[in-house]
């Protein structure tokens, strides 16, 4: 098959593109920064930011493709000219949505079918979650109006290599490195599942000429569940040393800018994925536990990860003199 691939110029993006030459699939990927690529990939340049300019990057090549992985449409503004470039011309197009299009649950584990932000919720706080919610709404009415082959996917939270955000993997290595402690809200007894990108990018491969999942939504998660100071305990034997942990208590955690961890769970509530959709239609399962997914990071942040990140622990030395640990 021809796939594009929007973004796949690191993180998720580069393992599938990976993962899709891998499988003998022609691979073309568009994107604004230059990364190395699997022998045979081909690139378009284009940066999505200035409006205009990605439709017009690939105008010529509107029967190029078979396959479309969409990894770097946030609002629906980014999806329609996608929509209109590829309709009718592509047999699948694959946007990847998020976990954080739903909203808190009484009941665990989340479904497809579970309670989405309201599109027009207008707290800034949800604007990442409410976007994607939009996009998921317009392709949805396009499948169900047009049939366009669309596939949404919810990927939960995510680890391994080449973290676009430094207060992911690359935070946790530094501080444990440096013998710092690690400051987590409450007792860290949340819960919540981690998946490997490389994961991700399996399944997202696997979707390729699988005409069960055309119009459907997917969670994407590991099978694993832990908590949050489990997550820092796994980190550390991945790396192996031993955490010092702070838990920092929670009306403190609450007003920490930016939040002592990314994961929103640890001020929330647990929110766990159920898989069981994906596993079940699509010949994937996840194939990285927690331990050995950040075991895989970290052995990338070793060899070549330390000099992409910086880090100022000046707020978190504030706050553990205020709590008197300093």
């Amino acid at each position: 098959m021809r796939a594009l691939v929007t973004g796949g110029n690191r993180y998720i993006g580069l393992d599938l593109v990976f993962e899709l030459a891998r499988r003998g699939h022609d691979v073309t990927v568009v994107n604004s920064h230059v990364a190395p690529l699997p022998d045979g990939a081909k690139r378009v340049h284009a940066d999505r930011r200035v409006p205009g300019e990605l439709e017009r990057a690939l105008a010529s090549h509107r029967d190029a493709f078979d396959v479309v992985f969409d990894n770097t449409a946030y609002v629906p503004a980014d999806v329609v000219p996608m929509v209109e470039l590829f309709r009718e011309r592509v047999a699948h197009y694959v946007f990847t949505s998020s976990q954080a299009v739903y909203r808190r649950s009484f009941v665990q584990p989340i479904r497809e079918d579970f309670r989405r932000h309201a599109p027009d919720d207008a707290d800034p706080r949800k604007a990442y979650g409410v976007g994607k919610v939009q996009c998921e709404d317009y392709l949805a009415s396009e499948w169900r109006e047009s049939r366009f082959p669309m596939t949404c996917l919810r990927v939960g939270h995510t680890l391994g290599p080449r973290s676009p955000e430094p207060s992911r993997d690359p935070a946790f290595f530094a501080r444990l490195e440096a013998g710092r402690p690690v400051l987590i809200p409450g007792d860290g007894f949340a819960a919540l599942q981690l998946v490997h990108t490389s994961d991700v990018a399996r399944f997202m491969a696997s979707l390729v000429g699988n005409d069960r999942v055309r119009g459907e939504s997917y969670n994407v998660s590991g099978a694993e569940v832990t908590s949050i100071v489990g997550v820092v305990h796994l980190i550390a034997r991945a790396m192996g040393v031993t955490p010092a942990i702070v838990a920092v208590p929670m009306d403190i955690a609450r007003k920490q800018r930016p939040p002592l961890v990314h994961w929103g769970e640890a001020l929330t509530g647990s929110a766990l994925l159920s898989i069981e959709k994906a596993l079940r239609d699509v010949d994937w399962s996840p194939r990285f536990s927690i331990e050995d997914g950040y075991r895989d990071s970290y052995e990338w942040y070793k060899r070549e990860g330390r000099a992409a990140y910086s880090f100022d622990w000046s707020a978190e030395d504030a706050l553990l003199r205020e709590l008197g640990q300093g």
